[in-house]
């Protein structure tokens, strides 16, 4: 992480500090300051890096289980590089109430708080090539890589 991140990261602790009833929630949903540089190489490629956080630990632990059919694609890693990535995930994984201890498949994008928070959202705007899915949450979350997810902060592409 470079001295930039932190500095972000930092204000934006403060800032979620500072507000009212949502700043517990956001402060969950920070990107560790410690993230695994394997982590962000072997996952990033595909989607984004995703705070642990939004899953829980059985959730990160199946999906870690099973890369060899990741969501469709084969996402197989190194003995090694698999066990830093899941040990790095457990320590990190989400602990609280809007984490449901098993997501339907283990997607971020099927839990119920996600459904809810983006019902309004209409399923031709996931298809644009500006936004490419549901998985690609920086397209419309600027902040998505340190855990940013304000909804006035929400831009969503043409």
């Amino acid at each position: 992480m470079n001295v930039q991140s932190s500095l972000i990261q930092a204000c934006m602790a403060v800032v979620l500090w500072a507000g009212a009833g949502s700043s517990a929630m956001a402060d969950k949903l920070l990107m560790p300051a410690n993230v695994l540089p394997a982590y962000k190489t072997e996952c990033a490629s595909c989607h984004m890096a995703y705070p642990p956080a939004m899953l829980s630990k059985p959730s990160w632990q199946r999906i870690m289980g099973s890369l060899d059919k990741h969501y469709g694609a084969d996402a197989s890693l190194d003995a090694a590089t698999e066990r830093q990535i899941g040990t790095w995930l457990q320590a990190h994984g989400g602990t609280y109430k809007r984490v449901e201890p098993s997501s339907p498949a283990d997607r971020l994008t099927t839990t119920q708080w996600f459904e809810k928070k983006h019902r309004k959202i209409e399923k031709t705007v996931w298809t644009r090539k500006s936004i490419n899915g549901k998985a690609q949450c920086q397209a419309c979350h600027q902040g998505a890589d340190i855990g940013d997810f304000e909804d006035d902060r929400v831009r969503i592409p043409l």
